[in-house]
């Protein structure tokens, strides 16, 4: 295989990102502990610097690279900035809880910047082998930042189950492709559609992999019957490690959803199979999560079932079939992924040394404490819960217009339903902050950056809500442009 400067060009933020990891991981041998901020100050400038070069290097049509094996579009550009955002507000929001923890070390940041590479080589993957690294890469990143804090027993109990079920989950996954590779005889994603549409795939076996390859992807969202490892892993993980796992993944977990159901098995004769089975998912998400959600006392725990409930929202854009459910389906995620970084922001802020501040009681009396984080809480609880004029509403608006235009009228009520069960849990957070005395009475401490950043992200979930047309049109774009 033959390189040109052309290749490595259409690669050049992983290339820095990749870089800028090894920097880190050998200047960070040399710091102290008082130094550390180094390493996370040359994390947020290597974030910041990907995001910039993403958006230069941006281009209006497809660019294949690797012979074929990566692509460079719009919507993989969009989604790239977007996740090195995300990572970036995460590292703000986590700094005062890693230093309490003695988590504020390099290996925190190089893991974290290397799950970042994984989530951005999924992104742009247009061969099936590359989404499987990606993902992989992604995986074990996260596998050991949930075991970081060695001496807890509950960090190391939610590792052990994320690392066996995902290993699971990953060998569904691959099985599945391999079974589409002996189908078509292609790995690369265009090549494989060019065989489908064709009719020459050995059908048979196409349908099985892709049975394992839906299989796969229900675990990597968090769908069920796929969601057993959500409530662990989010409660046992460390704070700071929920956040990422819970935010930023889910839009690289999008992107894969569209570039292997999508352009590789999007041809009409197979979009109604797997149509049929993101259909059962996409209930049973909604269905379990919001209604299991309503027993949790552990708002990390919550906020995982929150997450399932969530991502069959995601499912039913997907299932749509068409641009505006697949332009919908984005949204939703961009939209999900600014919640839940404010949601898991407030624990941060709660949270101090010794202290998780991860239980629904700790909300009690926030409206005393702080009446201005308590109304930036509101306003992200009713974003989730859908509430108008906040950017939640016209999320699950979007995605139920796309499925309701394609004729599932019982499954948008069935969608209905289920939201609304969902505000129940969403609005007994506010009714505990600003109805409920307070249980602790101590300041709220964490560093400025992270005060100002969750401020304009409570902000943000009423102003997009109230304009969100340039976001949803932005989204539409890069999938109409990418397909």
């Amino acid at each position: 295989m033959i390189l040109s400067a052309a290749d490595y060009l259409a690669a050049w933020p992983e290339i820095l990102l990749l870089t800028m990891v090894c920097v880190i991981l050998i200047a960070d041998l040399f710091l102290r502990d008082d130094q550390r901020v180094v390493s996370y100050g040359l994390s947020l400038a290597t974030l910041v610097a990907v995001a910039g070069l993403t958006l230069l290097s941006a281009r209006p049509e497809p660019i294949y690279a690797f012979n074929g094996m990566f692509v460079d579009d719009p919507m993989a550009d969009l989604l790239k900035v977007l996740v090195c955002g995300a990572v970036a507000v995460a590292l703000v929001y986590a700094r005062g809880y890693a230093v309490d923890r003695g988590m504020f070390r390099g290996e925190f940041f190089s893991l974290v910047l290397f799950a970042t590479l994984g989530m951005m080589v999924m992104i742009s993957a247009n061969h099936l082998l590359l989404l499987y690294l990606g993902l992989e890469l992604l995986s074990l990143s996260l596998y050991a930042l949930v075991a970081l804090q060695r001496d807890s027993k509950d960090s190391t109990e939610a590792a052990m189950k994320y690392f066996v079920l995902g290993a699971l989950a990953s060998g569904l996954l691959l099985y599945g492709m391999s079974m589409i590779y002996g189908a078509t005889g292609q790995l690369e994603i265009t090549k494989i559609a060019a065989v489908i549409a064709d009719g020459s795939a050995n059908t048979t076996i196409l349908i099985f992999g892709l049975v394992f390859v839906v299989a796969g992807l229900g675990f990597k969202l968090g769908a069920v019957p796929f969601h057993m490892w959500v409530p662990d892993v989010y409660q046992g993980a460390p704070t700071a490690v929920a956040l990422i796992i819970g935010t930023a993944p889910k839009l690289a977990a999008f992107a894969f959803v569209m570039r292997i159901l999508v352009e590789a098995l999007g041809h009409p004769s197979l979009l109604v199979e797997w149509r049929q089975m993101l259909i059962i998912l996409a209930v049973l998400s909604m269905a379990v999560g919001n209604i299991a959600a309503i027993a949790q006392t552990n708002l990390k725990r919550m906020f995982a079932y929150s997450t399932i409930s969530h991502m069959g929202f995601l499912l039913l854009g997907i299932l749509a079939g068409d641009t505006n459910g697949y332009g919908a389906a984005m949204f939703y995620v961009v939209v999900y992924a600014l919640m839940s970084l404010g949601g898991f922001g407030m624990i941060l802020l709660l949270a101090r040394n010794g202290f998780e501040a991860d239980r629904l009681d700790d909300f009690k009396g926030l409206n005393k404490r702080s009446p201005w984080y308590a109304f930036v809480m509101l306003l992200l609880m009713f974003s989730m819960a859908g509430v108008p004029p906040t950017v939640g509403f016209y999320a699950k608006f979007a995605v139920l217009e796309a499925v309701l235009r394609n004729g599932h009228v019982a499954l948008t009520i069935a969608a209905v339903l289920f939201s609304l069960i969902g505000a129940f849990y969403y609005l007994r957070i506010v009714r505990l902050m600003y109805f409920e005395d307070p249980v602790d009475t101590a300041p709220l401490v964490a560093y400025p950056g992270a005060r100002v950043l969750l401020s304009l992200n409570g902000i943000a979930a009423l102003v997009i809500g109230i304009i969100p047309g340039w976001l949803m049109a932005l989204c539409q774009r890069a999938i109409e442009s990418s397909l």
